[in-house]
């Protein structure tokens, strides 16, 4: 069992873990979760002895071998297939020793040994590792040094899974994967034979691998079994209780006081209201639950353009002349159009969103779009390119040059930078944070389209989902590249399959794709290599037509009913406060306003039935 005895760390000055506590038991599949900033990743690093502890102590079981992925990547002219092959440090040292003519006594130990740890088996597994976190055979064999800081980061990912640890610590490590990667390694975790730990944000992942949640926020740990949806309904629970507790104690402590105020200068009661006065002064309050600063996402709403916003027709696209990447490219982007771009890292997603953003020009074929169009394109080079000494408001105050403080303010304050956060350093500020500063700087002219280039990897749990509100809500165009499948899911309405060497349309749902990735669930193809059979689908001009016009439908019926909610929420203070009573319900009377009131229900009730059956009638669409 792994334990964290009441331990507290210190960094510059500030406390971040404070007397946390918690014991894992063994072989258990612990997700660590908790607000960017919360310590997490501190907590890792005392568990690896990277960090001492200013007090208490951690215990791990003795000869345990504990695997952490070190911050710098790997490097060199090693190929990714040898540095993995090297993480086995005892099967190495044995392999060498091989090599040095050994005694016969020693030779048989080795070759026992290489035995046992099944060293024969080896590259194989290497290989199978690889290949599942998207290295082909090609790319196994290549000098590490020929590729990006991800990658490198995949082989720093491949050679721990292979060491197979005794305990496994993973921070984060579906940052640098696509969705196809990610997969493989919730199928790996789910079945790897030791203890793991896991800091992560996937909330598929963490439903689907582990079997306790370790939430750490305000410096302490609370353990909770089951996974994340589990974890959210009894930490709702517990709210709810504690919320029930205070408000009995604050019950208690009025009476206790009006006892005391009232029986003090009585002789005949002041000593039972002294001791009324001891037992108040004695009551601990119930602890309330932190709660954290609400995560704010939200886009502005672009003027409208008629569509198609962009088109693209037989169109090419690469980085050097004669040699695209993808070819016979046929796109319609029309407003309120969610996508989402599949595929594995390197086959164009990328490529396909640059073409889009006006970054790349098409090398063949043809591309259209509004001459009025704007476009927001995030990626995480813009995060990691923000100025570190400079604050929110000059970011954005140099971003919108000629705009009003109010105006720069204004657009912070959609994002949460609102008061003194707005003049903090960047340099100070949490990875979700420069995350929601990026995102603040690209819709700040409201862009008809937004393409967000896995914009989730420095985002917690909660910042997600308010993203995924935020996106719901956008009345732009959205085109997606995330490896979070909860966020495609609850976002994307088209997926587009990037592969061999194009782009199309992909019919099936997400729930299909990771099917098909996983290779589960493949009906066998018919000597006509038709699709697997389903639900018809509209195709082309008419399939857009009628998912625009039930999506338009849908808003109009949200908008409805949101005035509706409004004026009888109105009527409510005017007849809880007849002093409230302004314009058109200043003149009528008591029973008018509930008459008012009724048939605003009945109409709030009619359309939030309407919108109930346009939104079956999407879905089913879909």
């Amino acid at each position: 069992m792994l334990t964290i005895n009441s331990i507290t760390v210190r960094l510059g000055g500030r406390v971040i873990l404070d007397k946390a506590s918690a014991s894992i038991p063994p072989r258990g599949r612990v997700g660590l979760v908790g607000r960017n900033g919360a310590g997490k990743s501190t907590l890792m690093k005392a568990l690896i002895g990277q960090i001492e502890p200013d007090d208490g102590s951690i215990d791990v079981p003795r000869r345990a071998r504990l695997g952490y992925i070190a911050q710098d990547a790997p490097a060199g002219d090693a190929t990714p297939f040898e540095t993995v092959l090297a993480a086995d440090v005892e099967r190495a040292d044995l392999l060498i020793e091989l090599e040095q003519d050994p005694a016969p006594e020693r030779l048989a130990d080795i070759h026992e040994r290489l035995l046992a740890i099944d060293a024969y088996s080896a590259p194989a597994r290497a290989a199978r590792i690889l290949v599942g976190l998207g290295f082909d055979e090609a790319m196994q064999q290549r000098p590490l040094d020929d590729f990006s800081g991800g990658w490198k980061m995949r082989v720093a990912l491949a050679a721990l899974l292979f060491s197979a640890p005794d305990v496994l610590l993973l921070d984060e490590p579906s940052n640098h994967l696509d969705l196809e990667a990610t997969l493989w390694l919730e199928n790996f975790l789910k079945t790897y034979p030791a203890t793991i730990l896991i800091i992560s944000h996937e909330r598929d992942l963490l439903n689907n691998v582990v079997d306790n949640i370790l939430h750490l926020q305000g410096g302490k740990l609370t353990l909770y079994p089951g996974g994340y949806d589990s974890f959210e309904q009894q930490r709702a629970a517990r709210a709810a209780q504690l919320e029930a507790a205070q408000a009995a104690q604050e019950a208690q402590r009025a009476k206790l006081a009006d006892y005391v105020a009232r029986n003090s200068a009585r002789a005949s009661t002041a000593k039972q209201a002294q001791s009324r006065a001891k037992m108040l002064a004695k009551m601990q309050p119930v602890a309330a639950m932190i709660e954290d600063p609400e995560m704010r996402f939200a886009f502005p709403d672009p003027d409208q353009l008629r569509p198609p916003l962009v088109t693209l027709d037989l169109a090419a696209v690469g980085y050097e002349a004669e040699k695209p990447i993808l070819r016979r490219l046929n796109l319609r982007i029309d407003p309120e159009d969610r996508l989402a771009l599949l595929g594995r890292n390197g086959n164009g997603k990328t490529t396909l969103a640059r073409l889009l953003a006006g970054q790349l020009p098409p090398m063949e074929g043809g591309m259209n779009s509004s001459s009025k169009l704007r476009i927001g394109y995030f990626t995480q080079y813009q995060v990691e390119e923000l100025a570190g000494d400079a604050t929110p408001y000059d970011h954005m105050s140099r971003a919108m040059e000629g705009r009003t403080p109010e105006q720069v303010r204004a657009q912070l304050g959609r994002f949460g930078f609102s008061g003194d956060k707005a003049l903090t350093d960047v340099r100070q500020l949490s990875g979700g944070e420069r995350a929601r500063l990026a995102l603040a700087l690209v819709t700040r002219d409201a862009p008809h389209v937004l393409i967000l280039d896995e914009p989730t990897n420095h985002l917690d749990v909660d910042a997600r989902e308010a993203l995924v509100q935020a996106l719901n809500d956008f009345q732009g165009a959205v085109i997606l590249i995330s490896h979070d499948r909860h966020m495609v899911e609850l976002t994307a309405d088209r997926l587009v399959l990037v592969d061999g060497g194009t782009a199309t349309e992909y019919d099936g749902s997400m729930a299909d794709y990771i099917d098909f990735v996983l290779g589960r669930n493949q009906p066998p193809a018919d000597s006509k290599g038709q699709d697997k059979p389903g639900r018809p689908r509209p195709s082309g001009n008419n399939w857009r037509e009628q998912t625009r016009r039930l999506r338009k439908d849908i808003a109009a019926a949200e908008k409805a009913m949101g005035q509706l909610q409004q004026e009888c929420a109105a009527i409510d203070d005017v007849l809880a406060d007849p002093a409230k009573a302004s314009g058109p319900l200043a003149s009528l009377s008591i029973g008018e306003l509930g008459q008012r009131r009724v048939a605003l229900v009945a109409e709030l009730e009619e359309q939030e039935a309407r919108w109930l059956e346009l939104s079956e009638q999407l879905e089913e669409l879909q």
